[in-house]
């Protein structure tokens, strides 16, 4: 007894199962609002207001939907294989959010630090293709099959350009651990001090470009293709189990925009934070909050029925109470023996994360409703022509830079920009040569 008492007094031992369970219950909910968030940015796109009815403004429309689907018809198709068709969506949502386990959401939440935390990332994230494939051939559908089969050729396509690009963030930190990795663009003390993104913009553009293949979404949302496949490998799907695939591919956006943050964008640290001269951006947290927060409560009055003041009432208090959260650090009270200002890293470091997953995700829904729908040879070529070659050249070509920067004593900034300034160029040649590759027309008819 004495020991399992010691072991519950430990709170390393017990934060990573709270961090599950807040993960596993908040991310239903998050992806819900991620979708309205899309709704409305693409009605605000096409001169549209978006969902206004559930709710005031629309806000209680995720919660709408999720009652839709849970008490819509789950339809089988007869011939399909029963036990394989139940547990494909499974499959893909259980590897979406496995992933999460190894991502720092702040420098104080976390559920397991791994020294190979992109590598576990990485591989776990890639099984999300075997719900897709065994989807597809379940479903004993043409269509979903070909979707599946769509989905795999590309998701291993994309991946090769996506981790290539991520080897590139690796040799710069020279580690693999996902905590190392922010840490190594903090400071200079523990790293570069730099956003990788500064040193390696042609990284970050292939792993953008790969992210946007491997979710399956537009423009290269060829897996489930409307126009051509109906609804691809989630044709036969219906009700709570096509949510579910819904919210797996949520979950690996999510996935994926964390990626970013963690190899490009500094992971939980906030802009410019080695400079002085910009740390007012410290009040940018408990402003933002605040000022939505009070937005809400002055679009309180405005609204007609009483239940409508009562949900802008309780996003506006939310929101105020979070501002209050994030400024407490900055007043310098001391609680007892504790300092409060010692919380800022914590509070801070996950605003500052979770404002950079959410600018991420809507650079995906501004490339969604901006370009048309790749052709799935053009896809193909895009990701074997030109990204995966233009990814092996700026590997060798910042590997070369660091080399000159550690034994020339180059500064790290010069070495960097030539070696950009060699991937950009030979981003040209690749791209010109593929203009002057004759098109494939047997795959264009077939596909």
């Amino acid at each position: 007894m004495d020991a399992l008492l010691h072991y519950f007094t430990q709170p390393q031992n017990y934060l990573p199962l709270i961090f599950i369970l807040v993960i596993v219950a908040v991310l239903p909910l998050l992806a819900g609002y991620v979708v309205l968030m899309e709704r409305k940015i693409m009605a605000d796109m096409q001169a549209r207001l978006g969902p206004m009815r559930v709710g005031p403004h629309g806000l209680l429309q995720p919660l709408a939907d999720a009652v839709k689907l849970l008490i819509k018809e789950d339809i089988i198709p007869e011939e399909a294989d029963k036990v394989v068709f139940l547990l494909a969506p499974l499959i893909s949502v259980t590897a979406a959010m496995t992933a999460y386990a190894a991502i720092p959401f702040g420098p104080g939440f976390q559920i397991a630090e791994m020294n190979i935390g992109i590598l576990f990332i990485l591989a776990v994230s890639s099984m999300g293709i075997f719900g897709i494939v065994l989807a597809g051939w379940a479903s004993n559908n043409h269509y979903s099959l070909l979707g599946a089969l769509r989905g795999a050729a590309q998701v291993v396509s994309y991946e090769v350009a996506a981790g290539l690009a991520v080897v590139t963030a690796v040799l710069l930190a020279g580690t693999l651990s996902t905590r190392q990795l922010v840490m190594a663009q903090i400071s200079e003390q523990t790293g570069t001090g730099y956003w990788f993104i500064f040193l390696a913009p042609v990284a970050f553009f292939i792993f953008v470009v790969a992210s946007v293949a491997e979710t399956n979404r537009a423009p290269f949302d060829l897996p489930e293709a409307e126009s051509e496949l109906v609804a691809g490998y989630m044709t036969e799907y219906s009700g709570f189990r096509w949510s579910i695939f819904f919210l797996a591919e949520y979950a690996a956006m999510i996935v994926v925009a964390s990626l970013a943050t963690i190899l490009f964008l500094g992971g939980w640290s906030r802009p410019f934070a080695n400079t002085r001269v910009f740390d007012f951006m410290d009040y940018a947290p408990p402003v933002l909050l605040g000022g939505f927060g009070l937005y809400c409560l002055y679009r309180l009055l405005k609204q007609p029925a009483a239940w409508q003041k009562l949900v802008m009432l309780i996003f506006g208090g939310i929101l105020l109470l979070l501002a209050a959260a994030v400024a407490l650090p900055l007043t310098g009270l001391q609680l007892g023996s504790v300092s409060v200002a010692g919380w800022k890293p914590a509070i801070h470091g996950g605003f500052w994360f979770v404002a950079k997953v959410v600018a991420y995700l809507y650079f995906f829904m501004w490339i969604r409703f901006t370009f048309p729908r790749y052709r799935f040879d053009q896809l193909m070529r895009l990701g074997w022509h030109f990204l995966i070659p233009v990814s092996l050249v700026n590997i060798f070509a910042v590997a070369g830079g660091l080399i000159i920067h550690r034994q020339q004593q180059v500064g790290l900034e010069v070495a960097m920009f030539f070696a950009t300034l060699v991937t950009l160029a030979a981003a040209l040649l690749f791209a010109w040569l593929a203009e002057r590759r004759p098109p494939a027309h047997a795959v264009e008819n077939e596909f």
